[in-house]
């Protein structure tokens, strides 16, 4: 079953103006099926396979006079010396839309990108499938039902079991992807620092405190998030900063790419077990900021998302820079609306001294509109950040 994804028609418009076109985003997001299915008639190699990188690594002229443009090359990070040549080759042939690359470390790729293939690539980012892909497909799931099952095509496309799915997805990464990009020492060690950054989604990031409880340096630490980040497992979201004369938290909060993920490195087995546990607002949270990201990266846009937090713990959990405009949006896994629910949104429009409307993202049925404020499903996340 293919889940049709709501990127493609902007991958297509992209081919027609540009030589190449990069896809990055985490392992089993879709982005194989997704450059396939957009172009079947493209040649493809995938450079995970051992031969096709010996080829590769070892005889590049010969490598292209097998695959011949126009291509798809999966995993373009396996051999980044790839590159140099898709660029003589596109400078000499100016064909848009010769090249579709994928890869799943956007640190190492951009920067191999910037040196060989500025002004010649576009750049898409694809995350695993949005709410809004889900229903497309007649995919209609609960709160706690979504939390459990995470966004990982597979797990939808083939009725997987989400937990076994998880494990498997995480213990590839940690023997594969980990053990190329960085030295380990103890596995575990690695692993539980994971476990405990699941524990503190939706929280500002502080590896000093998280060295405290692993016994590992706050140095080795950051080293082991950058290549959470590199792999897109896990991600930052920044803090706003206004031009107000308040003392602003500047660290970033720290979110999971995929929720089914930060559920299962919790330990949650089944869909009973979400709505008991403690940390189910930050993992609903965590799905919504998500659902904002894709929204607008599947678009082909700069996120343009923040959080606002001062020094007396006021906060709003999302801020959404619209072109001028500021757009507070409060986050909360309850399913019944109180008023109290939209305390942080009317502080920020006190502070800020504006009128843009809040938003209000729940787990109810109820959508409606209060005083300046639009309360609305979490499942209609997406129409927020549509562009005008």
């Amino acid at each position: 079953m293919y889940i049709t994804r709501i990127i493609e028609s902007e991958l297509i418009s992209l081919l027609k103006e540009y030589r190449v076109v990069t896809i990055t985003g985490p392992r089993q997001s879709g982005k194989t099926t997704l450059a396939r299915k957009a172009c079947p008639d493209y040649n493809y190699c995938n450079l995970e396979d051992p031969e096709t990188r010996h080829l590769a690594s070892t005889d590049i002229k010969a490598f292209f006079n097998r695959y011949k443009s126009p291509l798809i090359i999966d995993e373009i990070q396996r051999v980044p010396e790839l590159l140099s040549m898709i660029q003589v080759i596109v400078d000499e042939d100016q064909k848009p839309g010769s090249y579709i690359l994928t890869g799943s470390e956007h640190l190492s790729l951009r920067k191999s990108i910037a040196q060989s293939l500025v002004g010649r690539t576009a750049l898409l980012t694809l995350l695993p499938l949005s709410i809004q892909e889900l229903e497309m497909a007649d995919i209609v799931k609960s709160r706690d039902e979504m939390l459990f099952h995470g966004f990982l095509p597979a797990i939808h496309a083939h009725s997987m079991i989400p937990t076994k799915m998880y494990r498997n997805y995480f213990q590839t990464y940690v023997d594969r992807d980990l053990a190329r990009m960085i030295r380990v020492r103890d596995i575990s060690l690695f692993e539980n620092f994971v476990r405990l950054l699941a524990g503190r989604i939706g929280q500002v990031l502080n590896l000093h405190s998280i060295s405290n409880n692993l016994g590992v340096s706050s140095t080795t630490l950051a080293e082991w998030f950058s290549v959470l980040e590199a792999s897109w497992l896990v991600f930052k979201l920044p803090a706003y900063h206004g031009n107000i004369n308040k003392r602003l938290i500047k660290s970033p909060k720290i979110y999971f790419t995929d929720v089914g993920l930060a559920a299962y490195l919790l330990g949650i087995e089944t869909i009973d077990q979400i709505a008991r546990d403690p940390l189910i607002g930050g993992l609903f949270e965590n799905m919504v900021v998500v659902e904002a990201l894709k929204a607008r990266l599947n678009q082909g846009l700069d996120p343009n998302l923040f959080f606002y937090r001062d020094s007396s713990q006021n906060e709003v959990d999302l801020i959404y820079r619209s072109k001028s405009k500021l757009i507070p949006i409060e986050i909360k896994s309850a399913m019944t609306y109180h008023v109290g629910l939209l305390k942080s949104i009317r502080f920020f429009q006190r502070t800020f001294n504006q009128n843009e409307k809040g938003y209000l993202i729940y787990a109810g049925d109820n959508s409606f509109e209060t005083d300046n404020c639009r309360i609305i499903h979490f499942a209609a996340t997406s129409e927020l950040f549509i562009k005008n």
